[in-house]
Formats: C-alpha cells, sequence, structure tokens
C-alpha cells in the first residue's frame, strides 16, 4: 500500500484507523475525482485502537439523546451492517444482557433503561432474573436490560475490507510515513513526513491517540482544546473449558458519572470471550504492555491540568481500577458477581487496548464524539467507543463537512 512518490493530493487523511478508512471511503464515494492519499506511520492500517478492542457492534443504549454518538451509533451500525453483508465479512448479533445486581442499582438501571428507548434501540426487553438465565443460563441479576440486536465483528477485518475499496477507487494508503509537522503555504498544507513532504490542499485529521498533537500542528489546539489522555484497558480471556458459561455479552449498569462501562464478559465472533476490560492511566499512548513507559506521554499526562482535575476528583475510582488491574482476584471478583460460576483458574492473561480519551482544561470528559478544525483543516478530536461502530457515519459526516468548508 505504500507510496514514496505520492507527493501531492487534493485531501491528505492522517491516520488510517476504521475512522480515516471510513473518511476517505465516503469521501471517495461523492468525490471519485479528487486525489486522496491517506498517511499511516504505521506498517499496516487498523494498528491501534481499530485492532485493539472487543470487537463489540454497539445498539447505542448508553448514548446522551440527540447526541452524536446516538446518532452515529444508531446510523453507522445499520451501515457497516449493510456493509459487511455486501462484502461478506462475518458479523454475527450476539445480544447483550445489561444486569442490575441488586436494588441498589436499580436507579442508575431505569435511567439507563429510558435513555436506550429514547434512543430507538430495536427490540429492547426489560426482563428478570428467570428471563436472565434463559438467555444467559450462568449469570445473575436482579433486572436487566436485553438488547439483542448487539453484535460483535472483527474490526481489523472490517478496516482491511475499507482499505481495499479505498485502493479500489484510486486513492493511496501510505504506509510508515509518520506527519512530523505541517506549514501553511498559501493556498497549500505542506506536511513533513518521515518520508518526505506532501503537498495537499485540505487535510482530515483521524489521528485517534495522537489527536491533540496533530491539532497542534496545523494550529488548531489552543489553551482551551481539550487533550487527549490515554487509559489502559487490560483483559482476561477464558479458557475453552470456561467459554460455555458466557452465550453473548454480559454488562454490568454503567456509573453516568463515569465513561468507562465497566469490567464485562464479550464472546468474539471467533468464539472466544473476553473479560474486561478495567480502565486505568496509560503510561505509553501506543504501549500496550503493563511496563511500557513512554517519558513524553506520561509528562504530558501528568502536566495536563485537566488530567490532574479529573485525578483528583476521581481518586477513589482510580485506586480501584489500579487494585483491580494488578490483583486477579480481585478482577474476578468483579467477574463473579454476573457469573459466580466462574474461578480463578478459568482465567488467562489476554490482550489490552488504549482509549483515547479527550478531556478539556477543568477536568471534565468529553462525552460525545468531537469533530472541528479550521479553514483547510478536520480534526476529529474525540472519537471513543462506539467510535467502531458508527465509523461510516462518522465518515459521512466528515465528508459532508469538508466538501461543505473546503468547497470540494
Amino acid at each position: 500500500m505504500s507510496a514514496p512518490d505520492a507527493v501531492r493530493a487534493d485531501v491528505a487523511i492522517v491516520g488510517a484507523g476504521i475512522v480515516g478508512l471510513a473518511s476517505a471511503l465516503r469521501l471517495l464515494e461523492r468525490l471519485p475525482d479528487q486525489r486522496v492519499v491517506l498517511l499511516e506511520k504505521e506498517a499496516t492500517v487498523a494498528s491501534h485502537q481499530t485492532g485493539h478492542n472487543s470487537g463489540v457492534l454497539h445498539a447505542g443504549l448508553y448514548y446522551e439523546p440527540g447526541s452524536l454518538k446516538a446518532r452515529l451509533c444508531r446510523e453507522g451500525k445499520a451501515e457497516l451492517e449493510a456493509y459487511c453483508e455486501a462484502r461478506g465479512v462475518p458479523l454475527e448479533r450476539t445480544g447483550k444482557l445489561v444486569i442490575a445486581r441488586d436494588e441498589s442499582e436499580l436507579g442508575r438501571f431505569a435511567a439507563l433503561r429510558e435513555r436506550a428507548r429514547a434512543n430507538g434501540v430495536p427490540g429492547l426487553e426489560e426482563v428478570g432474573p428467570e428471563r436472565i438465565r434463559e438467555l444467559e443460563p450462568h449469570a445473575v441479576g436482579r433486572r436487566a436490560l436485553w438488547s439483542p440486536g448487539t453484535g460483535v465483528v472483527d474490526f481489523q477485518a472490517v478496516a482491511r475490507a475499507f482499505a481495499h475499496d479505498i485502493v479500489e477507487r484510486g486513492a493511496v494508503i501510505d504506509t510508515r510515513r509518520e506527519v512530523r509537522s505541517i506549514e501553511r503555504r498559501g493556498e497549500e498544507l505542506v506536511l513533513a513526513t518521515s518520508r518526505g513532504d506532501l503537498v495537499t490542499r485540505f487535510v482530515i485529521g483521524c489521528a485517534g491517540l495522537q489527536a491533540d498533537r496533530l491539532a497542534a500542528m496545523s494550529g488548531d489546539a489552543g489553551d482551551d482544546r481539550p487533550r487527549i489522555v490515554p487509559f489502559r484497558g487490560d483483559y482476561y480471556t477464558l479458557k475453552p473449558e470456561a467459554q460455555h458459561l458466557v452465550r453473548g455479552l454480559i454488562y454490568p449498569v454503567p456509573d453516568p458519572a463515569f465513561p468507562f462501562l465497566g469490567v464485562h464478559l464479550t464472546r468474539c465472533i471467533d468464539g472466544s470471550v473476553l473479560a474486561g476490560p478495567n480502565a486505568v492511566p496509560a503510561t505509553a499512548r501506543e504501549g500496550y504492555g503493563r511496563l511500557d513507559v513512554s517519558p513524553r506521554d506520561v509528562l504530558d499526562t501528568l502536566a495536563y491540568p485537566g488530567f490532574r482535575r479529573l485525578a483528583h476528583r476521581f481518586w477513589r475510582v482510580g485506586a480501584r481500577e489500579l487494585w483491580r488491574d494488578w490483583s486477579k482476584r480481585a478482577f474476578l471478583a468483579q467477574l463473579r458477581a454476573y457469573v459466580p460460576a466462574l474461578s480463578a483458574s478459568h482465567l488467562d492473561f489476554g490482550p489490552s487496548g488504549i482509549r483515547a480519551q479527550a478531556i478539556r482544561p477543568d477536568g471534565s470528559m468529553v462525552d460525545d464524539f468531537l469533530l472541528d478544525g479550521s479553514d483547510r483543516v478536520l480534526h476529529v478530536l474525540n472519537a471513543p467507543s462506539p467510535a467502531a461502530t458508527s465509523a461510516l457515519a462518522i465518515g459521512r459526516v466528515l465528508a459532508g463537512k469538508a466538501v461543505d468548508r473546503f468547497g470540494l
């Protein structure tokens, strides 16, 4: 996919994760004659957030009604399901149970139920203990929401299909080409990269974990702009002899004060079962091991007032997450609250992922997708879950903004 001689473009898209790829695909659908070049610093597409998640195709239960997340998750899921069917990418609707364990969680459960209904989640069913056991024979709980349309897919396989279609439409995906600076020269933008300059009329930034740094390169990151703070999530996997304990997806009722969904159980498209993830501050934006440390990333996080304010506000939650990260017993206790038959012997250490979370200077987390920029540049400044589910819809919105703003 690399193209060393690709030095000029109409539109350069920085980042070939699933959102960057979807944006290129939607832009080419609207403007097939534009020369589009995707720049990706890694050797392959979908190397970071896209390739390090649980593969859940979300139905849209959690998101604030009327938000971009709520709308684009619903639209993007339908678009992605149609795409996967047309392209032969395997997808399975496993269904999801969101379980309230006891009376103390029923208030949050009721609020989630109303939010899911407001978002028009199809087939939603409120169930009690007997129906929980019918759907997930080894799960327990006081009440649950059943979302039969929630599914799983291999998002890396989706990304590869996007990449194939993009190249077929005449675009270039230029891998191993890291953007190091952006300079405006009259009506053009010059991107200095690890393999020479690329000259383009317009830029769309889909840089994920590096989104704020790319925005700073283009002059679109003032003191009041949110910054990316990386959170690592570690998974366990269930050994084959325990995989029968989970049929589909088993989730807790989330705490609305914290944007992470909590430890859950996910049957993946290949039949394996993931348990997790937790959420702890990452010591490297692109380091997936517990001992991976980037001094630059650590210093950037600690020096940011927004992170310090967030840490002060949620230190108790953070301490619990850190303890669960290092204690298999604590992690297991959380899982056993929903599937009591699980034991420590059923768990193997699994993969990890890094979530790019935008945080404002006041310490509040950006809860919605954030798309912004300037006259010649558009940026995806915040696109955590359900961005993969929503990718085609996000790409469609970005393509529309590019047409309007850039006058393409």
